[in-house]
């Protein structure tokens, strides 16, 4: 199976207190996230469609931070940006313009965050589709 680097973006619809795991409570302002995550082992990207699954209310068991958001009612997976046969995680995570949620995702690597916060949509995506351009290439 393919695998490689995605990043999901996320809506918030309404600002959501919600506790993440081992990370506590964090607030999490209404607009658009973006997660950038890796899908590197056997399973490749079935990891994303695990995510999806979560986000639907079709699963319940939360193994990583992002699980915790995507299983809030205030929040939507809305898209997926992939990036077939490319270990670049913190590559577009160091990439992205928007305001870090500190410590999100980044357990196993030397990143302030994975998780990205803006008020917009448009130019969050434009990050996201920029920094997975620089990596396809």
């Amino acid at each position: 199976m393919t695998g490689g680097t995605y990043t999901l973006l996320v809506a918030v619809a309404e600002t959501a207190t919600i506790e993440v795991g081992a990370l506590g409570v964090h607030d999490f302002e209404a607009g658009w996230y973006a997660y950038v995550g890796s899908a590197l082992g056997s399973g490749g990207f079935s990891r994303v469609d695990r995510h999806r699954e979560l986000a639907a209310g079709e699963r319940d068991v939360r193994h990583w931070h992002i699980d915790y958001l995507l299983g809030h009612d205030e929040a939507t997976l809305a898209s997926v940006v992939r990036t077939a046969g490319v270990d670049a995680e913190c590559a577009i995570a160091g990439a992205l313009d928007g305001e870090p949620v500190p410590a999100f995702g980044c357990s196993d690597c030397g990143c302030d965050s994975h998780l990205f916060y803006s008020p917009d949509r448009d130019t969050l995506h434009a990050t996201v589709e920029a920094a997975h351009d620089t990596q396809s290439t």
